[in-house]
């Protein structure tokens, strides 16, 4: 359950403008995190044309983790559940199940249950197996680009992890083959018609912002902004979501974000920024640019300590938006939030 406030807290990993670090190659760091040739981390995409290969790649899956008294947490939409908890029968009693279209929506709110399942579970070396099913038919275009950052991002935050096997399955029916594409990119590991090989495709995880978002459909609204006018900023997105029809609850939420990447920008760039905001196919979208930038790939994925003076500012807009973009270069950040009208 998460509580509203009006506290801020500066944006995790958020530096002054430096130059980009340069891709890590095998066996060096970036951001904290270090990418090795043989990490422990097993991550593996499941391609299915049918529920029989859907059901052929992951019952043998879990069964094998079963037997080897692995933890296992499934994270797939409720028919996935029903057919593996029909092909595991006794076994699946075995099994956490968790609802990957409730947690995943943001698909940066996944890696937060991973997190904590290894926490609870892996500490003291027992194995760990799961199941994640992020990028599903149906899903739109920005929420797809962010599930393959999110799949980049798990080669980073787990490479360390000893024991972990994740298998991401894949609708190789309802999904285009340019996310099929994608999954070879971001997958050390790929299972298709029953062979399993390791992807000559993949690529070493990189600096996960640079990339460049969508222009907007429709021209926004724009307001710049400077110190002491996050009252301007509030009411500026209040304004905006009222006339987009946004329910009184989801604006609140809306204005609670914009106020934190805000005052992010005013805390950790130089003082200034713009926010944007319009509507596009039933969804508010809002975000705030400056000129600061973000040095953690993972920032806004870790829960913050209790006792911890910052890096509460990206967790909480996650939690609060349908999506969350975030890109970063030289000189430049850029935080979109999406919120669907009810």
């Amino acid at each position: 359950m998460w509580v509203r406030g009006r506290g801020t807290d500066p944006r995790a990993g958020r530096t002054a403008p430096s130059a980009d670090p340069p891709p890590p190659a095998p066996g060096e760091s970036y951001a904290g995190w270090r990418v090795t040739a043989a990490a422990s981390f097993h991550h593996e995409a499941l391609f299915y044309g049918s529920d029989a290969e859907y059901l052929a790649g992951a019952v043998p899956f879990i069964r094998r983790g079963l037997e080897d008294d692995a933890a296992v947490l499934v994270a797939v939409g409720e028919r996935r559940r029903r057919m593996l908890t029909d092909g595991l029968a006794a076994d699946a009693e075995r099994v956490v199940f968790v609802d990957m279209p409730a947690i995943g929506r943001n698909p940066a709110r996944i890696i937060p249950v991973w997190r904590a399942f290894a926490a609870e579970h892996g500490a003291r070396g027992r194995p760990l197996r799961g199941i994640g099913e992020p990028a599903w038919p149906g899903r739109n275009r920005d929420e797809l680009v962010e599930c393959h950052r999110h799949e980049a991002l798990l080669n980073l935050a787990f490479a360390e992890t000893p024991r972990f096997d994740l298998l991401c399955p894949y609708d190789a029916r309802g999904l285009a083959p340019h996310v099929l594409e994608e999954a070879r990119h971001t997958h050390p590991h790929v299972t298709e018609a029953g062979l399993s090989e390791r992807s000559p495709a993949y690529r070493t995880p990189a600096a996960a912002f640079a990339d460049t978002l969508a222009p907007p459909t429709r021209r926004p609204a724009v307001l710049a902004f400077g110190r002491d006018e996050l009252g301007a900023v509030r009411d500026f997105v209040a304004g905006g979501a009222r006339r987009a029809g946004l329910g009184a609850d989801r604006a609140e939420d809306l204005v609670l974000a914009v106020n934190e990447l805000a005052t992010n920008s005013l805390l950790h760039a130089s003082g200034h920024g713009i926010v944007r905001l319009w509507l596009e196919d039933g969804t508010v979208l809002c975000e705030v640019r400056d000129d600061g930038r973000i040095g953690d790939p993972l920032a806004g994925r870790s829960l913050p300590e209790p006792d911890a003076l910052g890096g509460r500012g990206l967790w909480l807009v996650n939690q609060l938006c349908d999506l969350v973009q975030v890109r970063t270069t030289t000189g430049s950040t850029v935080v979109r939030v999406h919120m669907a009208r009810d």
